[in-house]
């Protein structure tokens, strides 16, 4: 593996275009960056400013165009499609604005999922998952079906699934946008929390500037670039 010093994550002049010939679009046009492990990173910017094209780079859900990516030293764009599921399997959770439970499935049931994939053992897998649900504060609602919970409640589940399998970093994607803003303010709560005592990198797309606010790094986003990065942000530091 590579240098410890280096960041958990480098984007190196990442390129990246929709379609070919006069109808190409290009989504990306040399993105650099570079991401520490354990850091708290608010990515934002307008609609088609290249924040969730660079997301699901960085979840390798997608390949860039050209560029480098580099997570843990290893580059990322010269991997097979089967490697890139076997990485973000390992070492990424997430967590999306709608989210994503199965119905008529306990919360239980519903964190165990990707260790179930993965081919853990029954025993293993409701341990792990009940600590997982502990850590999000939901320990005794175990055995509820997303109907018997609130909006922040089924959030929460959705993320001890994002966490059950200890990722080193968590994608959320507008994990607040369908909660009123005191729910919003807990789930943030939770995921300043898991970054700071379970030491989870958060990378979170937002279009509220108050959610942002707890990261400690803010990176926007305008027309395919990184626009401007702040840092050293006091985390829970909202602006009324």
């Amino acid at each position: 593996m590579a240098d410890s010093d280096a960041p958990l994550i480098q984007l190196r002049r990442i390129i990246k275009t929709f379609g070919e010939g006069p109808t190409a679009f290009q989504a990306l046009k040399g993105v650099d960056l570079e991401i520490a492990a354990g850091d708290f990173i608010a990515v934002m910017g307008p609609s088609g400013s290249g924040k969730s094209t660079t997301m699901n780079i960085l979840g390798c859900l997608d390949v860039p165009t050209s560029g480098e990516f580099l997570f843990k030293g290893v580059h990322v764009e010269k991997l097979e499609r089967d490697q890139r599921a076997l990485l973000r399997r390992k070492y990424l959770g997430f967590v999306f604005q709608g989210f994503n439970l199965l119905a008529r499935t306990s919360a239980l049931e519903n964190v165990e999922l990707p260790l179930l994939y993965r081919g853990d053992p029954k025993a293993q897998r409701r341990e792990a998952a009940m600590a997982a649900l502990d850590k999000v504060g939901l320990k005794n609602w175990w055995d509820h079906t997303p109907a018997e919970l609130s909006g922040g409640q089924q959030q929460r589940v959705a993320i001890a699934r994002a966490i059950v399998t200890n990722p080193d970093v968590l994608l959320a994607d507008e994990p607040t946008g369908n909660l009123d803003s005191e729910r919003s303010v807990e789930i943030m709560e939770l995921l300043t929390d898991l970054n700071k005592n379970s030491g989870i990198t958060v990378l979170m797309v937002t279009h509220e500037p108050d959610m942002a606010a707890f990261a400690r790094t803010i990176i926007h986003f305008k027309d395919g670039l990184v626009e401007r990065i702040e840092t050293g942000h006091h985390q829970g530091e909202r602006v009324e």
